[in-house]
């Protein structure tokens, strides 16, 4: 049962990652990075195939590395997140809900912004194969 679930959590997300490529309201790289997880603990095959594409393992591989998070990608969700809270303000959303989903956005744009754009040189200089 376990590994049905692993896996419909893998296809899931990642379809709706690839969904995401042509649809900028949709983030891509949440949702891939969430199917390599999944798939890490069910399904090892397409793990390995995520992580052996051309366009998407970059940046899984990036992220499991050192946590980086591309400056677009957090320009993109950083506006999402400022639209979504400046919707929820307009709506007649409960007042409680006005103030707080706000400040947990807040929150997560700090977080956002504090990931490293890049992978750390020094990281990659260890992971490189060294000639003898």
């Amino acid at each position: 049962m376990q590994l049905v679930f692993w896996r419909m959590l893998a296809i899931c997300s990642l379809v709706l990652g690839l969904i995401g490529i042509p649809l900028p309201v949709l983030p891509t790289i949440p949702f891939i990075l969430l199917s390599a997880w999944s798939a890490g603990k069910g399904w090892p095959a397409l793990e390995q195939r995520l992580l052996a594409h051309a366009t998407l393992g970059p940046p899984i591989l990036a992220w499991r590395q050192s946590g980086v998070v591309p400056r677009r990608a957090k320009y993109l969700a950083s506006a999402m997140m400022l639209l979504s809270a400046v919707l929820l303000v307009l709506s007649a959303a409960p007042l409680l809900l006005k103030w707080l989903l706000p400040c947990f956005l807040l929150l997560v744009a700090v977080w956002l912004w504090r990931r490293p754009e890049q992978v750390n040189q020094d990281l990659k200089d260890d992971n490189t194969p060294q000639a003898n």
